[in-house]
């Protein structure tokens, strides 16, 4: 067996056994109804799970062999055989119900676990309590404008600073988490490490990495800068390494034929076709950067988030009406901006 289909067979095993796992998962909630505290047995859970999920893979195997193709077989099967099959609506395949089935299952799950209730969404009481804070929000005082102008320039300019450093990194990262680079053993191995770093660093929200460096560094727009910097370099990263995974090999071809080193061609063959997705992917990072800078600021970030928050606290809706203006046109110029930057890019 080649090692394509090997992968193929395991990611669809995956997919296939977590699907599995989910609906024994919930079939065996609605049996026993089990309490709180009995959910917070990890280990047990655990156990329950992926055993599931084993069970899921080897029925995958079973069911695709007897010739139901199953949603992992479907999505993971190669292209060239997917040309070769006829074409049926999703309710007349396996794969389809099997998709379906698992994406109303999840839908039921996020009903209960989020709550959700239309009697409390249109319950009157509330909704009374929500038109008086939007009646606040609606009649801003203009008294704050000037210090609310003076701190989303400080946001705007902790957005520029951490897009600003985070790019060097980002950029030399990139190629170390670029697969079709990282070919060596040695190199696959590091390539690994720093998708992980990666993916670790990014899963920390903006708003941890603020509250980490407000006890580090002191709360302030120093603390917020640092820690938009964190998430831009791992954000970045990604997207830099992505494109240079879809680079074409005529060039890399070209300049290795000329006898170039591997520097020689990254530099050559493949920065050439990756600048200007990278300078389009950056002007967008910072236009979310200001947006997230406001959020931050709730935490101690420093910005207009640290104002946003003081007056929120003490229920001044008229003031926060002034913020929620001042920001909103920011964030308005702001994506207008970096779209025909982008635009401009093509």
């Amino acid at each position: 067996m080649k090692s394509g289909e090997k992968s193929k067979i395991f990611r669809r095993s995956i997919l296939d056994g977590v699907s599995f796992a989910l609906f024994v998962s919930v079939i065996l909630s609605l049996i026993f109804n089990p309490t709180d505290e009995e959910l917070l047995n990890l280990e047990l859970i655990s156990i329950i799970f992926f055993g599931a999920m084993l069970a899921g893979a080897v029925l995958s195997h079973v069911l695709n062999i007897a010739g139901y193709k199953t949603f992992g077989e479907n999505l993971f099967e190669p292209a060239y055989v997917k040309a070769q099959s006829e074409a049926k609506a999703w309710y007349n395949t396996f794969w389809g119900w099997h998709l379906f089935t698992t994406i109303l299952v999840l839908f039921i799950v996020g009903i209960f676990k989020s709550k959700f209730s239309m009697y409390e969404l249109l319950d009157e009481d509330g909704f009374e309590g929500a038109k008086r804070l939007f009646k606040g929000i609606f009649s801003p005082n203009w008294a704050v404008l000037p210090a609310a102008v003076m701190n989303i320039i400080e946001t705007v300019f902790m957005a520029f600073m951490a897009t600003i450093l985070a790019i060097p990194f980002a950029f030399i990262l990139s190629f170390t988490a670029a697969k079709n680079i990282m070919k060596h053993p040695a190199a696959y191995s590091f390539y690994m490490f720093i998708r992980t770093l990666l993916n670790v660093t990014r899963s920390i929200e903006a708003l941890v990495w603020a509250i980490i460096f407000s006890v580090w560094v002191g709360i302030g727009p120093f603390a917020g800068m640092l820690a938009l910097m964190i998430h831009s370099i791992a954000s970045l990263t990604k997207q830099y390494s992505e494109m240079v995974e879809t680079v074409s090999e005529g060039p890399i071809e070209g300049v290795q034929s000329c006898g170039a080193s591997k520097l020689q061609t990254i530099w050559f063959a493949i920065v050439p076709q990756v600048m200007l997705p990278y300078i389009s992917f950056t002007v967008y990072r910072w236009d979310i950067n200001v947006r997230m800078a406001t959020i931050i600021g709730l935490v101690g970030g420093g910005g207009i988030g640290t104002m946003l928050i003081k007056y929120q606290g003490q229920a001044m809706w008229p003031e926060v009406g002034t913020i929620i203006v001042v920001i909103a046109a920011v964030v308005w110029i702001m994506d207008q901006a970096s779209a025909y930057i982008r635009e401009a890019l093509k």
